[in-house]
């Protein structure tokens, strides 16, 4: 009998790496019960709704405040992690608690240094090293942001004893970078998740959200990275053969925000692009349901969530042509070089006037999405604990 920890530090609001969370969770919790164990270490009470019934034993971890300020200080004084690891047994309840449970493997599904620095067995997602491939963009690349970063990855990499990544660009990636042996790296691809494939209005969807009769969706947060501003321009270039182009984005109202308002005024483009702000889970699968198609210029992957929802809830996805997309979406999306403002309008273009093209990439889209669902997301996952335990 294995017994296998998951900790969750991770809370609702932040998006895609909180849904990696829930997918691993209930992946987990459908382990055959005669072979496994599942033990649910959790740090914000927010986890106990989605914990609900699930066939785990569950726990809230403590926090320790005063071992957090002793670790804080440690990492800032750059000290080395090895005797770190040694010594906050003796007085961090945090570390304490996932050792008191003897588990045969702690899972860290959120990039999660705390499974470099309790002295357990662990297995760590990575899920992106765009510090080192797309430093360009200041969230990432400032000297502050990027040193934080490859302390963080270059430790997963020293500690872990196995390290989970999105895609065979993302395996890749993680080898070049810190040269970690083949074998301790498991792909593990996203899934859509569960809100995704709910297929009815929510309850006063038409209040809340004003939409226009056909657009073009974006959801993401406004990070340089994500390229609002090409798509922006790309809309604007189309306007003219295109006077009813709507563009509607969804994320919370910051980051380079203020910024893309500013260029849309000066496009002219007030009347075409609607910002929505930030939308409940509940609410997307319908907002993608309505849209004309998914198009996403970002650069950062190695790949992303909001085309598996698209999938799921059959929608037309577009998306950049850059590092594990392809493989990600295959022949189920059109794809672009988010460099280009003539790409992405011509992406635009013939997803607006096609309707051939729109249907056809929703069936396969929606065969693509129940190729790879929460039941083979989680035979891999034991397939991986199976091989590292």
């Amino acid at each position: 009998m294995r017994r296998i920890g998951l900790f969750l530090d991770v809370e609702p609001h932040l998006g895609g790496t909180f849904q990696y969370n829930q997918a691993v969770l209930h992946a987990l919790a459908a382990l055959p019960s005669a072979h496994f164990q599942v033990v649910v270490g959790y740090t914000s009470e927010l986890w106990r709704e989605y914990l609900g019934e699930l066939p785990v034993e569950s726990f809230r971890v403590r926090s320790g405040i005063i071992g957090r300020g002793v670790g804080y200080l440690w990492h800032r004084l750059d000290l080395p992690l090895g005797p770190w690891r040694a010594v906050n047994p003796l007085f961090h309840p945090m570390a304490r608690d996932l050792l008191g449970k003897k588990c045969d493997l702690w899972i860290f599904p959120s990039q999660d240094t705390r499974g470099c620095e309790f002295p357990v067995p662990a297995l760590i997602a990575i899920h992106d090293l765009m510090h080192r491939y797309e430093s360009r963009f200041p969230e990432v690349g400032t000297p502050r942001e990027f040193r934080i970063r490859e302390k963080q990855y270059a430790s997963i990499c020293r500690w872990a004893r196995g390290v989970l990544v999105d895609s065979r660009i993302g395996a890749a990636q993680v080898r070049e970078s810190y040269g970690l042996q083949e074998e301790r790296i498991h792909v593990l691809p996203f899934i859509a998740p569960p809100h995704a494939w709910n297929d009815s209005p929510p309850p006063g969807f038409d209040e809340r959200y004003h939409l226009p009769e056909k657009f073009v969706f974006y959801p993401a947060q406004f990070w340089e990275h994500k390229n609002h501003a090409r798509l922006v321009h790309a809309i604007a270039r189309l306007k003219g053969d295109f006077p009813d182009l709507k563009l509607v984005l969804v994320g919370s109202l910051k980051n380079a925000y203020d910024g893309l308002v500013a260029l849309i005024g000066e496009l002219g483009l007030k009347d075409a692009v609607q910002f929505l702000g930030y939308v409940p889970d509940e609410d997307m699968p319908e907002l993608y349901r309505r849209a004309r198609a998914l198009v996403m210029p970002t650069f950062f992957g190695p790949t992303n969530i909001p085309p598996l929802e698209a999938f799921a809830a059959g929608c037309p996805v577009a998306i950049s042509d850059r590092y594990g997309m392809p493989e990600q979406a295959g022949d189920a999306a059109l794809f672009f070089d988010p460099e280009s403002v003539e790409a992405i309008a011509e992406t635009v273009r013939r997803l607006w006037t096609d309707d051939a093209l729109c249907a056809e990439l929703v069936r396969r889209g929606t065969e693509r999405a129940a190729s790879w669902g929460q039941v083979q997301f989680g035979q891999r996952l034991q397939e991986i604990i199976e091989t590292i335990t």
